[in-house]
C-alpha cells in the first residue's frame, strides 16, 4: 500500500520549483466525503440492503446473512480504497500551474497550467466539503482512466479534472479563481466570492 513517496523533495511535487514559482495552497480530499461522492459507499450499501432484504423474504436466512456480509465486505473495502486515495492524492496550486499527484498504485503528476484553464466549477457538499471542476482550453490531452476518480462524471470524450472532496471548498475556490485571474491578466473576483460560484475569466461558473 502506497501512502507517501519518499523520493519528493517537495510533498505533492516530482521536483524542485523552477525559479518564480512558489507554493500558494496545497490540499487533500477528505476521505470519508470522498468515499460517498467518488466511490458511491452510500448506494453500494442500499443496493446491498435491497438484496438482504430480498434474500431474507424469497430465499432462506443464511442467504440473508451471506449477502449482508459480502455488502458489509464491500463496503468496507470501498472505504479503504478512498482512505488509501486520500493519502496518495495532493492538489497543489502554484503561482504558475495547479498540479494533481495522484494515483494508489502507480503515482503521477498531472500539470495545469493557469493560462490553459477556461473555468472553475464549484460544487457544495456537505460540512462546507465540495469538488472543483477545471474546465481546459484548447486541445484535450488527458485521459479519463488517468484522472478517475479525479475526474468529473460522464465526460469522456474530454475529460475535466476534478479536486475533490476538498474541506473549505469555497476558500479554496477563491483563491484558485483569482491566481488563475492573476496569471490570465484578466477576470473578476469580486469581494464575497468566497461565498459564491468561483469566477474566471470574467463569466460567473455555476455551482
Amino acid at each position: 500500500m502506497i501512502t507517501e513517496y519518499e523520493n519528493e523533495p517537495i510533498p505533492g511535487l516530482p521536483g524542485l520549483l523552477p525559479p518564480g514559482e512558489r507554493i500558494l495552497w496545497q490540499g487533500r480530499p477528505d476521505w470519508q466525503v470522498l468515499a460517498r461522492t467518488a466511490f458511491h459507499t452510500g448506494a453500494v450499501a442500499v443496493y446491498f440492503a435491497v438484496l438482504t432484504l430480498w434474500a431474507a423474504i424469497a430465499g432462506t436466512a443464511q442467504g440473508a446473512l451471506m449477502t449482508a456480509t459480502a455488502g458489509v465486505a464491500g463496503v468496507g473495502i470501498l472505504y479503504l480504497l478512498a482512505w488509501v486515495c486520500a493519502r496518495t492524492t495532493y492538489y497543489t496550486l502554484t503561482n504558475k500551474r495547479i498540479v494533481l499527484r495522484i494515483g494508489m498504485a502507480l503515482p503521477k503528476c498531472i500539470n495545469l497550467p493557469l493560462g490553459a484553464i477556461g473555468s472553475v466549477d464549484l460544487r457544495r457538499r456537505a460540512r462546507g466539503t465540495g469538488d472543483l471542476i477545471v474546465k481546459l482550453t484548447g486541445r484535450q490531452r488527458l485521459g479519463y482512466a488517468a484522472l478517475w476518480p479525479h475526474a468529473r462524471a460522464w465526460h469522456y470524450a474530454t475529460p475535466q479534472p476534478m479536486l475533490r472532496a476538498l474541506p473549505e471548498v469555497e476558500r479554496a475556490g477563491a483563491l484558485i479563481a483569482r491566481t488563475i485571474q492573476a496569471a490570465q491578466g484578466g477576470g473578476v473576483v469580486p469581494a464575497g466570492a468566497t461565498a459564491g460560484p468561483v469566477l474566471v475569466g470574467g463569466q460567473a461558473v455555476a455551482a
